[in-house]
């Protein structure tokens, strides 16, 4: 990988990471529905000019269905999820436990999409799912309003991530990286502005919780997304899939330099263990089998 495409994974990560505190200091004011609103709306808004050629624009109508599908799966749903989460949870937390994408996607992927999961990527689900629980041992608190039901929320978001990986791969697999990445987010706008509007504050809004709004649509969505789709296109996927690891790494430490949060031992020990079975079951981190070692040649007779 180029210095260039390493800074441009830094830079990725740092932004991606920061989506997590512009969303725990936005939330709480705007609501959730209305942040992904304004997320989504600006950042679709900003995405238009990819798309300055007739025959992006005739592939989006010709799959409006599936894009309206992939936007509702890979946006609205998981954006609002992790804002709600965001109204009660840390960011850094909540990173951590969204960092398990990876494994929703393989799971899902194997269970409605025929693809193939190997014994090695059940090791490593086993091991992720152990690291959110040291991460959330003391929190499963599911009384009314208890922090159990956020983390839910959390995993409910991996797991429509999950679907919009697998889906997007099989069915949408074919268009144009800049025609999913616009064409989603415009249909995503479309459906979250009827809910976002009615579900606007009465309450006025504070400078800061906009800024941060914007910075999320700016910032955390749009250029996250050119620079995704760069990095995609320069170093491969491989490459690119390595900013899930960096992004709660990133997200621990704005939360703790921007918002005073804890970094406890629990929490880095929850984190090195999620991240571990998250990398076991992307095959980023491989065992040798066993068959695989060499026999020593037979003695010549």
């Amino acid at each position: 990988m180029s210095s260039a495409d390493t800074l441009r994974l830094l830079l990725l990560s740092s932004l991606w990471g920061l989506s997590f505190i512009f969303m725990r200091v936005a939330a709480p004011e705007f609501g959730p529905i209305p942040l992904v609103l304004v997320r989504m709306g600006i950042g679709a808004l900003l995405l238009l000019p990819l798309l300055l050629s007739l025959h992006y624009v005739r592939l989006i109508w010709q799959h409006k269905g599936p894009l309206l599908l992939l936007g509702v799966v890979n946006h609205v749903l998981p954006f609002s999820l992790l804002a709600l989460a965001t109204t009660r949870l840390e960011a850094g937390f909540t990173s951590l436990i969204n960092a398990t994408t990876p494994i929703f996607t393989a799971l899902l992927g194997a269970a409605f999409f025929a693809t193939p999961v190997q014994r090695q990527q059940y090791l490593g689900l086993a091991l992720a799912l152990l690291g959110v629980y040291v991460l959330s041992a003391d929190r499963l608190d599911f009384a009314l309003g208890g922090d159990g039901w956020f983390i839910i929320a959390i995993l409910g978001a991996t797991f429509c991530y999950g679907i919009a990986g697998n889906y997007s791969k099989t069915r949408l697999g074919h268009l144009p990286t800049r025609v999913l990445a616009a064409g989603s987010s415009a249909m995503s706008a479309l459906v979250l502005l009827i809910p976002g509007v009615l579900l606007w504050p009465s309450d006025p809004i504070s400078p800061l919780a906009w800024g941060n709004a914007l910075a999320l649509a700016m910032l955390s969505t749009t250029l996250a997304f050119l620079l995704y789709f760069g990095l995609l296109a320069s170093a491969g996927a491989t490459a690119a899939s390595t900013v899930t690891f960096l992004v709660p790494v990133s997200a621990l430490l704005w939360g703790y330099w921007l918002l005073d949060e804890t970094l406890s031992l629990q929490v880095i020990a929850g984190m090195v263990i999620t991240l571990l079975g998250t990398a076991i079951a992307t095959k980023m981190l491989r065992f040798r089998p066993s068959g695989a070692l060499r026999r020593p040649p037979p003695p010549h007779e």
